[in-house]
């Protein structure tokens, strides 16, 4: 049987990794600065972590939502806490996808209506709900094709104020910062105004976190920068630091009942013990402030290299948007310098999403080898 061939693969095969770096099977080094679409958020193989998991593997790793699992209540406490959501609560499920397919499954319950907003360039996931809500009709099917959502132009406050005065919108859903797009961040007045407007009218604002939570812009939450609170936050990736879990932090004002959601594999003890792990790393290390820390550095120097027309993001989740296409400066940087970062929607753009506790060493190092990679390829270019 061969795999279904839907993914374009570097001819790299990893087997080891630690903290920032990852080895093939050559032995050959790599900085890794995407930590697989920002999933490792305390590095590779952390020892607290793999200690971790490994005695909770020794114990039991896996039962159903049929019994008592108190490590699932232990990660509700710690992530209310650090996160500044302690009144919420907490659903587990596995993956951003599921975790937004749940969000907008309470909306619905809450409010009893179908409308969704979502932005232009956003990415919620490939499932079923979060696909239509996901800017790209490239990777919808017919099957999921529906009228319930309405794609607004990004950051664009008369449109969200527009469709919101109908009474109709059953919520409005909007990455902390949008990743796949492009790196891109929603305004401080489009949540503030988004706030407010689902106030007014009963409509559940959903702030999708998967990629921008867990501390990564020096907020626990993205939208947290806009002294705003969410009705629903989803979370993933960076949750489990590669231990697939994810989670959506739920306003008490959602009431639950018995089957109302459900998930074979979410929160079983293997994830949970994956999920402290990472947050007793955040809290330990002090990470959220070091994220936002180090990223504000590291920021201002990209702006200096030559070949860069702009830098966005915020902490460690950054764009940055070159004078030319980005494909070939990636795999330069792979093939000749041994660095991974990621690629977006928008083909100018590289992504960087490395672990939380990166150090200045490797941001420096990054610097000066994307500064010599750009003159390398400009050069090849201009010929």
């Amino acid at each position: 049987m061969k795999l279904f061939n839907v993914y374009e693969l570097f001819d790299i095969e990893l087997v080891k990794a630690q903290g920032s770096y990852v080895w093939d099977k050559n032995n050959i080094r790599y900085l890794d600065l995407y930590g697989g679409h920002a999933v490792i958020s305390i590095g590779h193989t952390h020892p607290h972590y793999v200690s971790k998991i490994t005695k909770q593997l020794q114990t039991i790793a896996f039962y159903s939502n049929s019994i008592q699992i108190p490590i699932q209540q232990e990660l509700a406490n710690k992530l209310g806490k650090l996160s500044g959501y302690p009144d919420y609560e907490l659903f587990l499920t596995n993956s951003g996808a599921e975790s937004n397919e749940n969000a907008l499954k309470l909306a619905s319950f809450y409010n009893k209506r179908k409308k969704v907003i979502a932005l232009r360039g956003a990415f919620h996931g490939r499932t079923e709900g979060a696909v239509v809500i996901t800017d790209n009709p490239k990777i919808v099917a017919p099957i999921n094709e529906t009228n319930h959502v309405i794609f607004i132009p990004f950051d664009d406050i008369e449109a969200l104020e527009q469709h919101l005065a109908t009474g109709e919108i059953c919520a409005v859903i909007a990455e902390g910062i949008q990743g796949v797009g492009g790196i891109f961040t929603p305004s401080i007045e489009f949540w503030q105004t988004a706030r407010r407007l689902c106030t007014q009218y009963d409509t559940v604002l959903i702030a999708d976190e998967v990629q921008s939570g867990y501390g990564r812009t020096g907020r626990f939450f993205a939208h947290q920068h806009a002294g705003i609170q969410a009705d629903l936050i989803t979370t993933a990736k960076g949750m489990g630091n590669g231990f697939p879990i994810g989670g959506v932090l739920i306003n008490p004002k959602f009431k639950s009942t018995y089957g109302m959601l459900g998930t074979t594999f979410g929160g079983n003890h293997l994830a949970c013990a994956a999920g402290m792990a990472v947050l007793e790393v955040i809290e330990s290390e002090d990470l959220v402030r070091y994220a936002g820390e180090i990223g504000t550095y590291w920021i201002e120097e990209l702006k200096k290299i030559e070949g860069v027309r702009e830098v966005r993001g915020t902490g460690l989740m950054i764009g940055i948007a070159l004078e030319i296409v980005c494909k070939e400066v990636r795999n330069s940087l792979v093939a000749d310098y041994q660095i991974f970062t990621g690629s977006s929607a928008d083909k100018y753009t590289i992504r960087l999403l490395p672990a939380l506790n990166i150090g200045k060493k490797e941001v420096d190092f990054f610097n000066t080898q994307l500064a010599d990679c750009l003159q390398k390829v400009l050069a090849v270019e201009m010929q």
